[in-house]
């Protein structure tokens, strides 16, 4: 008999419905069968016929794909239902389960299992012995001889067929609720020769019913050779049929494993979206199964595109790929390419299923309006549909230079509302319900991260005489640097060294990749650098590392005044870079000078690669270090000085309007964005429980609004009750986010008190932008206090 799947302990409702449904089934025919068997009882004949069944077990031929088995036990299982009826088969086939369920009770003991082994075969046998004695108005065979053989030809032939499609359909239809995939598929691929069999034991069993009516030894010496061909045979053709799909297997393994290679390499190039294709296969063929495609070939065909669909932008220039900022119109026609230069280049490859098309096609929009060719509607590829938004999803969820990442309802919320115009309705939908459950995991397969990793520095080596536009792409574009140059000038004594050096950090990683920005100060009193500040993987590790000036790496650049670039971290940090969470291979460090000559400190900039620098790196923070020098000079004496606010301390609102007047009089042109947090009803707070729980909700704010903020922003205490945060060179819809994000913690976050007790917490967020909504912090603050007044202090966030 076929061995039953195994039903998993989180299946579907669905499927735990299916199979209880089956179970009960199976026990009411048991039930109607032990009944009959009293009222008519089996003689030694039926044992044995079912010691024969039993017996016969251990000679199973397993079949391909799903696991399950086959034995020549049907042949005993169709004698009994022609010579005792349709009770005895049941009794039979549910024993024969048992049987089965117990031997595999030492691999999986699973008690619904048992009861499904019993079942399915029970309420198959028994509905197709009753259509065979009910249909052709025949009776059981053991004590009617008048019946001629050829009489049970047809009758026979309907009680095969209907016996083995029940059997082998509910079967299918278990291993699909398993798997979640179709079940015309499993039946298709893996009962169909199991026809054969059913139909050998059924021609066998009619031989022996016509030569003799009587089981005894007679019988079995006839029988038990025909079995023993049948099952050699059908053994040895199982045997072909497993090592032709175990070498499909391994050259799909071997095919899948090529190209998620090669998109992985080709996805290194990109420093933005490191990481992001596997991420989307993940998501891309899990929502296939949800939406309900079951075609093996195109699910086949949505992991291949998922891995390829980036392959266009080796035809993108990296400047592009790349650039922090938002991208011009030519560069986004250049961009665009991608999608039809990558399908080009597949098209050279003889894929068995249909990968060109979804790649060609995965940045069309449902209403027509999108690119290479403007297919609207159903007429895109289901696979470029479903590969677009999980596609778009990934995007928003990571970080971005030019903007932060969202969370996963704030990008599921942008999906929504584009839904119907860029993406197929149904595949948001069902993507919004289930996108948590098909979250990738933490991918364990592929290049190692080392190979990639060096994918990408190379793509940032520059030959030794490139000059002209490729080294401005490879070293910074012209915009970033002159950002630094004058965010330089505007932090110089308005903050202090933590967030000079969180801001400085965040710019200065998009002109040289590192993984590890370390800012040491000079103490000259002990003549030591210290590591007063580090932005990146292992920061906290290394901050407060002291270095005698002269000594190490870091010392001795402090000492002669001269960058070093490509040394061994460990000649640095000591064992400590090896460290698992640091793992350094490379450094370049270069000493920080102010008035020419002046030691402030030294700026080292540590990589998990080898040789990760090159002679543009070492121009680019040689340049830098002479902007910032200045800066952190100014820094030192700000957090030594008593301007910091004395409770959350942070920088006031004097320094805040230095910072203001400062950026508006050096790039007046270039506009800068203001976030007022204001406080609702925080004197009625300090009234009902005191003013140490007024300190704590002020310290909340600024706990949750710190983490709401990105890297390069910065935070001031202005009034009371207000705060405010300075986003230099920000649009405003990346304004509106990370002013949404602000208040949702805020607001979902209340401030438990000593005693227990819960204070919720509620702030307006409005967002300002410099030189439209004024020119002066006065301005600024006004405008931004009178658009609160008009949102009614709503309890979200009013940006505008």
């Amino acid at each position: 008999m076929p061995e039953r799947p195994q039903i998993p302990r989180r299946m579907t409702v669905t499927g735990r419905t299916y199979l209880v449904a089956v179970i009960i089934s199976g026990v009411a025919v048991l039930g109607a069968s032990l009944r009959d068997i009293q009222m008519h009882p089996l003689g030694h004949q039926w044992y044995m016929l079912a010691t024969l069944t039993l017996i016969s077990e251990s000679a199973t031929v397993t079949l391909p794909s799903v696991g399950a088995s086959l034995s020549v036990s049907e042949t005993f299982v169709f004698a009994s239902v022609l010579l005792f009826g349709p009770a005895a088969g049941a009794m039979m086939v549910a024993l024969d389960g048992l049987v089965i369920s117990f031997w595999m009770a030492r691999r999986r003991p699973e008690w619904y299992r048992a009861l499904f082994n019993m079942a399915a075969p029970s309420v198959s046998i028994w509905i197709a012995a009753h259509v065979l004695f009910g249909l052709f108005g025949i009776q059981p065979l053991l004590h009617n001889d008048k019946l001629p053989v050829n009489a049970l030809l047809l009758p026979l032939a309907v009680f095969a067929v209907l016996y083995f499609s029940l059997n082998s359909w509910l079967i299918a239809f278990a291993v699909a609720f398993e798997k979640r995939s179709s079940p015309y598929h499993i039946w298709h691929e893996s009962f169909m020769l199991a026809s054969l069999n059913y139909l050998f034991g059924a021609s066998v069993a009619l031989l022996l019913v016509a030569y003799t009516r009587d089981v005894d030894l007679t019988f079995v010496g006839v029988i038990l050779p025909l079995l023993l061909v049948s099952y050699l045979t059908y053994k040895t053709t199982m045997g072909r049929v497993e090592d032709a799909n175990r070498h499909l297997n391994e050259v799909n393994r071997l095919y899948m494993s090529t190209i998620e290679t090669l998109a992985m390499a080709i996805d290194a190039k990109d420093q933005v979206t490191h990481g992001h294709i596997r991420r989307v296969q993940i998501y891309a063929t899990r929502l296939a199964r949800e939406v309900g495609v079951r075609d093996e070939k195109l699910l086949k065909a949505i992991e291949a595109a998922a891995l390829l669909h980036d392959m266009g932008k080796l035809a993108v220039p990296e400047y592009i790929l790349n650039k922090p900022g938002k991208l011009t119109d030519a560069e986004f026609e250049k961009m665009k390419l991608h999608a039809s230069v990558g399908a080009d280049i597949l098209s050279a490859i003889d894929f068995p299923y249909p990968v060109v098309p979804i790649v060609r096609h995965h940045h069309e929009n449902w209403n027509g309006n999108g690119y290479p060719d403007g297919l609207k509607g159903t007429d895109i590829p289901i696979g470029a549909r479903i590969l677009s938004v999980v596609d778009c999803f990934d995007a928003l969820t990571s970080d971005r230079p030019y903007r932060p990442r969202l969370s996963d309802n704030e990008a599921l919320d942008i999906l929504l509302e584009r839904r119907g115009s860029m993406y197929d309705p149904l595949i948001v939908d069902t993507f919004a319900k289930v996108h948590s459950a098909i979250a990738p995991e933490e991918p364990t397969q592929g290049p190692p991260q080392y190979a990639l990793a060096e994918i990408a520095t190379a793509r940032k080596t520059l030959a030794p005489h490139a000059t002209g536009p490729v080294l401005d792409e490879i070293a910074a574009s012209a915009d970033e640097m002159l950002t630094l140059y004058e965010l330089a000038r505007s932090l110089g004594g308005q903050v202090s060294v933590g967030d000079a050096g969180d801001v400085i950090a965040n710019h200065l990683r998009r002109l040289i990749p590192s993984s590890l920005c370390v800012f040491f100060l000079y103490d000259d009193r002990s003549g030591e650098i210290e590591a007063t500040h580090a932005v990146g993987d292992g920061a906290k590790v290394v901050r407060g590392t002291r270095i005698q000036l002269g000594q190490r790496l870091s010392g001795w650049v402090a000492a002669h005044r001269q960058t070093i670039s490509n040394s061994d971290p460990v000649l640095d940090l000591g064992e400590m870079a090896r460290q698992r969470s640091l793992a350094l291979k490379s450094c370049i460090s270069t000493p920080l000078l102010a008035d020419d000559d002046h030691l402030i400190g030294v700026l080292t900039l540590y990589s998990s690669e080898s040789n990760a620098f090159n002679e543009d790196h070492r121009r680019v923070i040689e340049a830098v270090a002479r902007q910032i020098a200045q800066t952190f000079r100014r820094a030192v004496e700000f957090d030594q000085s008593p301007r910091r606010d004395p409770l959350t301390g942070l920088p006031n609102e004097r320094q805040l309007e230095q910072l203001v007047q400062a950026s508006l009089d050096d790039s007046g042109s270039t506009s800068f964005t203001l976030l007022l947090i204001d406080i609702h009803d925080l004197k009625s707070i300090n009234t009902t429980y005191g003013r140490t729980a007024g300190d704590q909700v002020l310290n909340h704010v600024v706990h949750h609004a710190r983490h709401g903020l990105r890297m390069a922003d910065i935070l001031f205490r202005n009034t009371s009750d207000e705060f405010v945060a300075f986003l230099n060179a920000t649009d405003s819809d990346t304004a509106s986010v990370v002013a949404a994000r602000i208040c949702d913690r805020i607001t979902e976050h209340p401030v438990r008190l000593s005693n227990g007790t819960s204070v919720p917490v509620e702030a307006t967020v409005i967002a300002v932008r410099a030189p439209r909504d004024g020119r002066s912090l006065n301005d600024l603050l006004s405008s931004a206090r009178r658009r609160g007044h008009r949102s009614n202090e709503s309890e979200n966030a009013s940006v505008h």
